[in-house]
């Protein structure tokens, strides 16, 4: 082999490896910091699709799941079980605040009756205050004429005390009774909160779908027990998602917020999906560690946050997708 056809292989092989490592650059997954079209004006940025996902978790309650009907990927509609706890000491507390309520408003009722016969005494103790009051004053007339010895006068006296004394104390009763209708009142009210908050416990036994989305994570397995706040299920909200993408420096300044971007996903090649750019970061980070390339892993770029309207639910977090954005020129 002469010099000559060993420079051309050489260079051939050169060309090989740069041809390479510009396929890896280019299908590194999250960035695109080049121009794909002839169009100096017209930026193109890959990434993955992302969505607004809620960690679910069970709060209050500490059971063992016995229902977990779905699984990773499975759609599911808002209000939908996704997952139950054995609630039966939880049902039996609700039981039992419901027999205590009982006993309350029973009590309460007694109250009630108690006042009404106070109430009925009192006409009894003012009507015979009344008839000793009377008594007295004829004694008072008959001693005075002398029909009336004064040990009988006494008598009258000592009767008009007697019932004066009893109007008092029955009296006392009366408002005695009256504290314990709003003392049982009371009492009814807190056996009734605490009924409702047993049935609000109940309720926490059942795990049910904020919003309709796709299960993207299950954290729990049927049989397990678990405690307040530990996660069961991660659900992901299709109707809100989002294209991460990262802009580097030179691009900054030619976005807007709020901008309009077109979207297109390798799985629907035909479909064009209208998104806005949400956020822009005012600080910058170094590239993400799936860039591969040194000279890349060294880059300060800024991430920008795409929101995409998903009304048909195509688009699912994880799937690679490229944003078209347009640029502004400098100092329009």
């Amino acid at each position: 082999m002469t010099s000559r056809h060993r420079i051309i292989l050489t260079a051939v092989a050169v060309l090989a490896v740069l041809a390479l490592l510009l396929m890896t650059v280019f299908r590194t997954p999250m960035l695109t910091f080049w121009h794909a079209t002839d169009d100096t004006n017209i930026l193109l940025l890959s990434g993955n699709i992302e969505a607004h996902e809620s960690v679910l978790s069970f709060k209050t309650v500490q059971s063992r799941i016995v229902a977990l009907p779905f699984n990773e990927g499975q759609w599911v509609h808002k209000e939908e079980v996704l997952a139950v706890v054995d609630a039966s000491d939880y049902r039996q507390q609700m039981t039992i605040a419901e027999a205590n309520l009982v006993v309350q408003q029973r009590q309460l009722e007694s109250a009630r009756q108690n006042l009404y016969t106070a109430g009925r005494t009192l006409l009894v103790d003012q009507a015979d205050l009344k008839q000793r009051q009377l008594d007295r004053k004829r004694a008072l007339d008959l001693q005075q004429k002398g029909f009336v010895s004064t040990a009988a006068l006494d008598q009258t006296e000592t009767a008009l005390k007697q019932a004066a004394a009893v109007l008092e104390r029955d009296q006392s009763l009366q408002t005695a009774a009256a504290r314990n209708i709003e003392v049982a009142k009371a009492s009814v009210h807190n056996g009734e909160e605490t009924v409702a908050m047993a049935r609000i416990v109940v309720g926490y036994t059942t795990l049910t779908a904020p919003f309709d989305g796709v299960v993207s994570v299950r954290q729990a397995e049927l049989g397990e027990v678990v405690v307040p706040g530990t996660p069961v299920l991660t659900l992901a909200d299709l109707d809100h998602i989002w294209l991460r993408a990262y802009l580097n420096e030179a691009d900054l300044g030619r976005v807007r917020l709020g901008q309009a971007v077109t979207v297109s996903s390798d799985s629907y090649p035909n479909k064009r999906y209208q998104g806005r750019i949400a956020f822009i970061a005012d600080k910058a980070e170094f590239t993400p560690k799936s860039v591969e390339t040194h000279a890349e892993r060294v880059s300060l770029v800024y991430r920008i946050k795409i929101d995409i309207a998903n009304s048909n639910h195509e688009l699912v977090p994880g799937m690679p997708a490229d944003a078209r954005i347009e640029l502004h020129v400098a100092g329009s």
